[in-house]
């Protein structure tokens, strides 16, 4: 039987993106609840697997975004009491993190742009990354960042300027920073939000938006390839969680 999966969303344009077509093709149901719009977290007895996006807003803003307080309580409830399938990227890693005792806060170095990401030893060794580069590029897009990983977790992949660029909790919950959902408008999209657009200046000048559609849409091959692996290997990890009921 195919899984039944929720999608948190926390701004339109920032989907599950490539994500949508591997689900889509798959037979999966899938449900996007748009949280700043408004929409409640439905009855998580209903799902099988938990996807949270990224968003412009940050995991401590609950007085400016109150729907934060109930998304991280269901994102703990969902991982540490259910112990269910979870993948979060950018925020919803950071939400992962925040969720279930880790820290969170704004970057020292925010990283923006076509950047180099590697595996640590636990993450070259770790499914989730199986038949994957040890180091690869990817889309970074965030000027905050899990500053402590939480109690038990394990940290798959760093940058730079960024200690906890994946992790694990647990068997079957990750978090990753970068983006691996990319389709070709994702650049264009995301740019016409004031807060990343303007980061994206601060970090690489006037006209850095144009430069990194241009960037991105030369690497958009590898991107689809790394994120149809991701993608694999999460979805056998989940099926072999909820195999075991």
């Amino acid at each position: 039987m195919a899984p039944n999966i929720l999608v948190f969303q926390h701004v339109e344009c920032e989907h599950p993106g490539i994500f949508r077509d591997f689900m889509n093709a798959d037979g999966f149901d899938w449900t996007a609840i748009e949280l700043d719009e408004g929409e409640p977290i439905p009855d998580l007895a209903g799902f099988d697997i938990l996807i949270a996006m990224g968003g412009p807003m940050d995991v401590w803003q609950e007085a400016e975004h109150p729907w934060l307080v109930a998304e991280k309580q269901a994102i703990r409830h969902w991982v540490l009491d259910l112990d269910k399938p979870f993948l979060g990227f950018c925020l919803g890693h950071q939400l992962l993190a925040s969720a279930t005792g880790g820290e969170v806060g704004p970057s020292k170095t925010p990283e923006i742009g076509i950047l180099d990401v590697h595996l640590t030893e636990a993450g070259k060794n770790h499914p989730l990354f199986a038949s994957g580069p040890d180091q690869f590029q990817t889309l970074q897009w965030h000027s905050a960042e899990v500053i402590t990983a939480p109690p038990g977790a394990t940290i798959l992949a760093q940058s730079p300027a960024c200690a906890v660029n994946a992790l694990a909790i647990g068997s079957c919950a990750f978090g990753v920073q970068y983006h691996q959902e990319m389709t070709p408008t994702t650049v264009s999209d995301w740019g016409a939000i004031p807060e990343y657009r303007k980061a994206l200046e601060n970090a690489l000048g006037d006209g850095a938006l144009d430069a990194l559609d241009r960037q991105t849409a030369a690497h958009m091959p590898d991107f689809a390839e790394g994120a149809r692996r991701l993608y694999d290997n999460f979805k056998g990890l989940a099926s072999t969680r909820l195999r075991r009921g």
